[in-house]
């Protein structure tokens, strides 16, 4: 036999339940809207590649220094700074005071350069 107190408490979690469960069904339904949302307005392009000025090249690091102007996709304002080329191959096609176009990621607490081509 049910005391007062489990029969009380049941409700009460048979009520919790049936108030959350709308909640969740709109949050899932939002979320589901957010991509479509972004595509829609452009944000899920891809990003563009930075122009630059190779500065300094290391081979055998594997290491590029490039004077580079903005780079939207990380917000990311002008300035000088050291990357790691992705493949060491692509750092034979340029040569110090090359103007050059870019692609780069943050990765591991890392910039690198994943491609690269001669302007």
């Amino acid at each position: 036999m049910k005391t007062h107190t489990q029969t009380v408490a049941q409700l009460l979690a048979g009520a919790a339940l049936s108030l959350s469960l709308p909640v969740m069904a709109q949050a899932s339904a939002d979320h589901s809207n957010m991509g479509m949302n972004h595509d829609k307005m452009g944000m899920a392009s891809a990003p563009d590649m930075a122009d630059g000025e190779v500065r300094k090249i290391d081979k055998e690091t594997g290491k590029i220094t490039l004077r580079h102007g903005e780079i939207k996709h990380l917000d990311m304002p002008p300035m000088t700074m050291v990357f790691v080329a992705k493949d060491k191959a692509m750092l034979d096609k340029v040569k110090t005071g090359d103007k050059v176009r870019f692609m780069t990621i943050h990765e591991n607490g890392q910039m690198i350069v994943t491609e690269l081509q001669p302007r």
